[in-house]
């Protein structure tokens, strides 16, 4: 792949990771939350806001050591993906997983930028899987999560 190929694809790849384009972003459906409302579960649904955001942030850090390292081990699935079912978040945590969420999604980008990265190589360690495949994996994750903590605040009539 060519140097101008691959910097466009990393700028798709980017845009994907980080804007809404056709939804909204992560940052925004998290926006504006208080405690009461990013810890309060709604019937049917299994897991708070907070549950949601940190299961995000889980498991795209796991998809982000994976990628950058052979050593990773990955969580038991699924308990490790998922805090407990009756877990809350104070603010502190709530900020946490927000902050480490967009700190591992730019250690990735950082690595679609490293002129070493070849985005279709198979990685090393994995089972076929690409480092293109990873940020699509990472980004259709946190789209489909993001659009269930969108459903939740509607149903707390908080969207």
């Amino acid at each position: 792949m060519d140097k101008a190929t691959k910097q466009g694809i990393v700028a798709e790849l980017i845009s994907l990771l980080t804007q809404g384009n056709a939804h909204v972003t992560f940052e925004e459906a998290c926006a504006d939350l208080t405690p009461e409302i990013w810890n309060q579960h709604v019937p049917h649904a299994p897991y708070s806001i907070w549950q949601l955001a940190e299961h995000i942030r889980i498991a795209q850090w796991d998809i982000v050591e994976f990628s950058l390292g052979e050593k990773h081990e990955s969580p038991d699935w699924p308990a490790g993906y998922w805090p407990a079912r009756d877990a809350t978040a104070d603010k502190q945590q709530w900020q946490g997983t927000l902050a480490q969420i967009q700190a591992d999604r730019q250690r990735f980008i950082d690595l679609l930028h490293d002129e070493k990265t070849n985005l279709l190589a198979p990685i090393p360690h994995g089972t076929g899987q690409t480092i293109l495949r990873e940020a699509m994996l990472i980004a259709d994750h946190t789209a489909y999560h993001t659009g269930e903590i969108i459903l939740v605040r509607r149903l707390l009539s908080n969207w």
